[in-house]
């Protein structure tokens, strides 16, 4: 025979309570109710719970043991429970998550920190693609929601809002001839380019082009360390150079009329819709305000040694 739920809850109530009597007015029940269920609780363990013979009842070194057990046990029940409620009010069980490495990752954090409060009976599958690679897996139901990068070409098929505009900034080496002002576009011409590369659609990505040597790239992680050793230029996020650990050796010198902005949206597919969850998500990510320049890049670097 199983314990059930109820001898569980009435053992555990009395546990914090300290005795039955406070137990079964915290249960609403009467300290019969309690005092059986814990003793039939007793009786299917084979071991007693409680030593009954002073003034209060004690717990035993085996009470004190299954107390931890039955805590566990109840929690996972009332899991459960939610997960079956939100189940019937037609929230998902799983959500893939496609965001462009555009998408700051320190704002990420703030976001899913909500959404796990806020729908903690949902998994969800996080998925880092780049540029047009999102709408592809969108496309393909790979992704049900997805932050992409506005240089993609859209599928009439997938619904988007915008999500924000992300600057980008001309960085080189230390020692690269770029480094030394003034940059123009002609300059620009006559050094390797390393672009964000896609597995996607290489139309789309041609955009971003400017230089005649162009070097394809899929980390902007990757990409920054290529610049670091001088192989070529980019034009990159605050957000990515401000976090990686080749920034003492990057500078990022003005280049007017060159650095521009990306344009994020969060898209679905028009058919497929979004279930309450992702549709709380996708209101999120367009609440989400997205910095125009990262503190670290306002301030002086120290020199690499």
């Amino acid at each position: 025979m199983m314990p059930t739920l109820e001898q569980l809850n009435a053992f555990v109530t009395a546990a914090d309570c300290g005795s039955f009597s406070a137990a079964a007015r915290q249960l609403s029940r009467a300290q019969s109710h309690v005092s059986t269920q814990v003793a039939h609780l007793e009786i299917t363990l084979g071991f007693a719970l409680f030593d009954r013979s002073g003034r209060m009842p004690q717990l035993t070194d085996n009470g004190r043991r299954v107390l931890i057990e039955a805590r566990q046990l109840l929690a996972q029940s009332a899991h459960l429970m939610g997960v079956a409620q939100r189940l019937d009010e037609g929230v998902e069980a799983h959500i893939r998550l496609a965001l462009d490495e555009f998408y700051p990752e320190r704002l990420i954090g703030g976001v899913l920190s909500d959404f796990a409060e806020r729908f903690p009976s949902v998994e969800l599958e996080l998925h880092f693609p780049l540029l047009d690679d999102v709408s592809q897996m969108i496309e393909q139901n790979e992704a049900d929601l997805g932050v992409l990068c506005r240089t993609a070409v859209l599928d009439s098929a997938i619904e988007a809002r915008p999500v924000g505009r992300v600057p980008l900034r001309l960085v080189c080496a230390k020692e690269h001839p770029l480094a030394q002002q003034p940059i123009t576009y002609q300059r620009l011409v006559h050094y390797r380019q390393l672009i964000v590369a896609t597995r996607g659609r290489r139309i789309s990505r041609q955009s971003m082009r400017i230089a005649a040597d162009a070097w394809w790239v899929e980390s902007h992680y990757a990409m920054l360390e290529l610049v670091k050793h001088g192989v070529g230029w980019a034009l990159m996020s605050d957000h990515v150079i401000a976090s990686s650990p080749t920034r003492p050796w990057l500078t990022t010198p003005d280049a007017p009329g060159i650095e521009h902005s990306v344009e994020l949206e969060i898209g679905w597919h028009r058919q497929r819709g979004l279930g309450p969850a992702a549709q709380w998500l996708a209101e999120r990510f367009t609440r989400e305000p997205l910095p125009q320049r990262w503190e670290p890049l306002l301030r002086d670097i120290p020199e690499a040694h």
